[in-house]
């Protein structure tokens, strides 16, 4: 398939938004209002309501509040995690808004593609190693890991979100890889300027 082809937006079919009950179809409006476009991550799930709504309550819940971590942080730890899971919709999708909330018109490629030599400060990059490690090995955490955190003044809270962001993310990234969801072509060009 060339560059220039049609893909589809998952594996499974998206319902048409006239079919889904009100309270999706409104959240799905809301999000194209404010950003001109729907994300596929939200025409993929709604074709299960109950999910879609668990799904956003919880991801709201980790990506929205207040907290020592900035948004910016939040989304390198989302790339970071994405990266480390190859999955290219969370990779390109909140590559974009992590490149808009941090300003950066680099960070999100420096982090995907190796979040150990990104330019980032050595707390990110004891946030970033601590995300990984609950990714890819959350059995092996251990106090040390905590320890490391504190000394660069993470308090048990952000070890908390630190860890509760990067393993909702393995889960959405488990669940884009199997649908094999597209990422839109707007989010390529969001935050590069």
């Amino acid at each position: 398939m060339t560059g220039t082809e049609q893909t589809a937006v998952s594996r499974f079919p998206v319902p048409e938004l006239d079919t889904l009950p009100d309270d999706v179809r409104a959240r799905i409006l809301e999000v194209q209002e404010k950003s001109g476009f729907v994300p596929n991550v939200f025409l993929v799930l709604a074709r299960r309501p109950e999910e879609f709504r668990a799904f956003f309550r919880y991801h709201d819940a980790l990506m929205e509040k207040e907290g020592n971590l900035t948004k910016a942080e939040r989304e390198m730890i989302v790339v970071a995690t994405s990266s480390l899971n190859q999955c290219q919709y969370c990779v390109v999708a909140h590559g974009a808004i992590l490149r808009i909330r941090a300003k950066d018109p680099l960070i999100a490629d420096q982090v995907a593609a190796n979040y150990r030599k990104a330019d980032i400060t050595e707390r990110q990059l004891a946030m970033l190693d601590f995300a990984i490690k609950v990714s890819a090995e959350a059995y092996a955490v251990s106090e040390a890991d905590f320890a490391t955190l504190a000394s660069h003044g993470f308090t048990e809270e952000d070890v908390w979100d630190i860890a509760a962001i990067s393993a909702f993310f393995s889960l959405s990234n488990r669940i884009a890889n199997v649908t094999d969801m597209r990422p839109n072509p707007e989010f390529y060009g969001m935050g590069r300027d």
